[in-house]
């Protein structure tokens, strides 16, 4: 069966997003690199300046604020997507709803190497996002900012709890599994600790998808507003909001710091944690799209957008690969290293698959998992490599949520 879903010209995506998608998945990596130490025994580790100075910069730059633009991209990806298939005169809820069925199946996947996926709340949150497709954008900004306004509130609440959680990857029975050299007690482990860690933890199973609600509804607001192609004429905006958030973020992050530090009894009731979170990425990607709009940086964006156009291929291929280097079915290196060999490992990582991206996709239409999935997706077989005198790709900007 034809879906006449046709390619289009490569110049027609919107550049931004794929740079901002880009820039997202290198935090991806360094959170999720710099993590691994924590899957073992905990151990004293002497942390040397150069160790200081790059979790300073992680923590400022990248932790928390990765997944949290992530998922507002995947919001815009997934609004343009679903006004592309309904012009098409198709059903975008079963649509969609067959998308994030095959997303399920590929974040299954990716949890059998990596307990730490988001793609599965991706599936499961993208579901919802059907309920609110067709709200307008006055109704989208009023539910985007009552969801925001009482995050701190009700993460203050779910914390007050005191949930006991089970801790596996510091227990040292399940640990076994991870070292073990086996893979299915290796899968075990990832699947076990996606559970534990993920699935049944009050505080990420409420509080982090409630964020990532927020963040999703925020990114079809951006699409239903034409954002993303309307920055030149948005500059003055994207000026005042780069202030504004910088200001706030400062704001929170010391009044946080100073609480944290005296354990301030408005924590019990407050907890601004995401708010200083938000209020960050919002400065960050606000300033890579004033650098963009400015005509600054061009050959790194140029490499960042090829990344981000590949972002589901970059994610996965990432995570495997962390399997193959400090898990038992590979070359199984224990917790012993100091944080900047994380760091710097994550990120030599990502700047190796910028340039594996940019070369792939001068030969190919898409990266191989994103061509799978819209083969799966639309039922049908797109053009996977380039042709020599037109080229095409045949995902379009409307259609960029990977």
């Amino acid at each position: 069966m034809t879906n006449s879903y046709h390619p289009v010209e490569q110049s027609k995506r919107t550049a931004i997003v794929d740079i901002l998608r880009g820039w997202a998945i290198l935090g991806v990596a360094i959170g999720n690199y710099s993590g691994l130490p924590h899957i073992n025994l905990p151990q004293e580790t002497k942390n040397s300046m150069l160790s200081e100075i790059l979790s300073n910069f992680d923590q400022f730059f990248f932790s928390g604020k990765s997944w949290t633009l992530l998922t507002i991209l995947f919001g815009y990806g997934f609004a343009i997507l679903i006004n592309n298939v309904a012009a098409k005169g198709k059903n975008p809820v079963t649509f969609f709803s067959w998308r994030m069925i095959l997303l399920f199946g590929l974040a299954f996947i990716n949890c059998i190497f990596w307990f730490g996926d988001i793609l599965k709340d991706y599936a499961f949150l993208g579901l919802v996002l059907l309920f609110f497709y067709k709200c307008s954008a006055k109704t989208l900004s009023i539910i985007c900012t009552v969801l925001i306004l009482i995050i701190p509130f009700l993460m203050a609440y779910i914390k007050g709890f005191n949930f006991e959680r089970i801790d596996i990857i510091s227990n040292p029975e399940y640990l076994k599994l991870y070292h073990s050299g086996n893979w299915l007690d290796f899968f075990k482990f990832n699947l076990l600790a996606s559970y534990y860690q993920q699935i049944v933890s009050p505080g990420y199973a409420i509080i982090a998808h409630i964020v990532m609600l927020a963040c999703m509804l925020f990114g079809v607001l951006l699409q239903k507003l034409d954002f993303f192609n309307r920055l030149n004429e948005k500059k003055k905006l994207l000026k005042y909001v780069l202030i504004i958030s910088l200001i706030i973020a400062v704001i929170i992050g010391i009044v946080f710091f100073f609480a944290i530090e005296n354990k301030v009894g408005f924590l019990k009731f407050f907890h601004p944690y995401y708010w200083l979170i938000l209020s960050t990425m919002v400065f960050i990607a606000t300033g890579i799209c004033l650098l963009y709009e400015n005509g600054k940086l061009k050959t790194i964006f140029k490499y960042f957008s090829a990344g981000g156009k590949m972002t589901l291929t970059n994610y996965i291929s990432q995570n495997i690969l962390v399997a193959f280097i400090f898990s038992g079915i590979g070359l199984n290196i224990e917790n012993s290293f100091p944080y900047w060999f994380y760091f710097l490992l994550a990120v030599s990582v990502f700047i190796i698959q910028l340039f594996i991206s940019k070369w792939w996709l001068s030969k190919y239409n898409y990266g191989p998992i994103e061509w799978l999935w819209r083969c799966a997706s639309y039922r049908e077989l797109f053009p996977f490599k380039k042709q020599k005198q037109n080229t095409f790709i045949s995902e379009t900007n409307a259609e960029a949520a990977e």
